[in-house]
């Protein structure tokens, strides 16, 4: 598992005093309120940046990073990612599970039928989707997260387990 979670992305600057437009990639985008301590990556380095929280606007976090005091030095944080580090991560409960930590997964049912690695995790609103793609048998399978449907996720092992009687009435199946 991954030791550092993408919690946002900067979009682009706002204005000429140094401030950005972030995409919030996290449950509760007002985790960005006041002044935080993240991650930027480059190179396979994190280097810690302290964030001043501007405002949210319902689907975007605006916000200023320290040292980047013009339109240009925010141009070029443009496209980048702002993460934290597993132990400022979000406490998740017990049937809880970050979504960088399923991505490549494995899907089975309990028979064994392998339904191929998780490729993304859609979020259309009631509950998730999982999007699972069998390169062999050149299927994907929308998968939702549904309780009855999931038997066992397992990110440890690699592997998420499927109810195959459930799965025929809710699984949507395409061709690739």
């Amino acid at each position: 598992m991954k030791e550092y979670i993408e919690v946002g992305q900067i979009l682009k600057p706002q204005g000429i005093k140094g401030e950005v437009k972030l995409m919030p990639l996290t449950d509760d985008p007002l985790r960005f309120e006041g002044e935080k301590t993240f991650f930027l990556e480059e190179n396979g380095a994190y280097t810690p940046v302290v964030t001043r929280f501007s405002r949210f606007d319902g689907q975007a976090v605006y916000l200023s990073v320290e040292g980047v005091n013009d339109r240009n030095a925010a141009e070029k944080l443009r496209g980048r990612y702002l993460l934290v580090d597993r132990a400022h991560a979000a406490q998740l409960d017990e049937d809880e599970f970050f979504i960088v930590d399923l991505i490549g997964i494995r899907g089975f049912d309990e028979t064994g039928k392998s339904y191929g690695v998780l490729k993304e995790v859609l979020q259309p609103g009631g509950n998730d989707v999982y999007v699972f793609v069998d390169r062999t048998a050149r299927k994907e399978y929308l998968i939702p997260a549904l309780k009855s449907a999931v038997t066992l996720t397992d990110p440890e092992k690699g592997e998420m387990v499927f109810d195959s009687k459930r799965l025929s009435e809710v699984c949507v199946v395409n061709d690739i």
